[in-house]
């Protein structure tokens, strides 16, 4: 990983979003899920190394024994791989599986109502996500981070569009300086991960989504709350009228 890239990671980690501290008696389980959760949601990416064993075990306020563990799981489950020597480390190598639009319609009659509550949670805290965001007075290194992530994001693959989304979209809940609103967005998003992943990439939507996007990150560095709120709601409304449209 070059200097820039890994100190883009090292802001993530600082975030927060994903690797909050491990409150539950199942600290094994949690552990897992939350290096999945980063996994998933692209925190962390093909190819990337996570964060080092000493830092995410007191992130997570697990022993280095629990996160062994667990990354070893993960191994076994082939989504992380470790190497040695002076650039070893913790790799990502996961990748998401192609969509299978079946399975998900089947899952999405089998969420009933909670598919319509997913969304209205996620409207409720992304939105005012961005409204807290723009209210804020960010440093130069917060609106540096949040104009890379929509760089990355305009310049991204079909492959990669998916997880720079959701890296954009934390950025965001991270700038608001709340912990617990950054795990809300994050724990919204991962209800619906697997349907959004499912949403086939049409090329006029990314185009839209890429506006919107845009939008949202200018009201946020610009200070105004409102055009933060409007954008972010337009965007969100039109991503749930293509989950509906295809998944429904």
């Amino acid at each position: 990983m070059d200097q820039a890239a890994e100190h883009e990671t090292q802001i993530d980690w600082q975030g927060g979003a994903i690797f909050r501290p491990v409150r539950t008696g199942n600290a094994f389980e949690e552990t897992v899920e939350r290096i999945l959760e980063a996994i998933k949601l692209g925190v962390f990416g093909y190819g990337d190394r996570l964060p080092a064993e000493r830092e995410l075990a007191t992130r997570l306020h697990v022993s280095r024994e629990t996160l062994r563990e667990a990354i070893r799981s993960l191994q076994q489950a082939h989504c992380v791989e470790s190497r040695r020597g002076r650039y070893g480390g913790t790799f990502v190598t996961y990748r998401l599986p192609p969509p299978d639009l079946g399975e998900l319609r089947r899952a999405v009659q089998d969420m009933g109502a909670e598919l319509e509550d997913a969304l209205t949670y996620r409207q409720a805290l992304e939105v005012g996500a961005s409204e807290a965001a723009a209210r804020r007075t960010l440093t130069e290194e917060q609106r540096a981070h949040l104009t890379q992530r929509l760089t990355d994001l305009d310049r991204a693959t079909p492959e990669e569009y998916r997880q720079l989304d959701s890296r954009f979209h934390l950025a965001i809940a991270e700038l608001t300086g709340s912990h617990s609103l950054a795990a809300g967005v994050a724990e919204s998003r991962m209800r619906l991960n697997d349907l959004l992943n499912a949403i086939p990439m049409l090329e006029r939507n990314i185009e839209h989504a890429c506006e919107q996007h845009r939008a949202m990150a200018e009201a946020i560095l610009a200070g105004d709350p409102e055009a933060a709120r409007r954008a972010t709601e337009e965007h969100l409304e039109a991503t749930a009228a293509l989950l509906r449209g295809f998944l429904g």
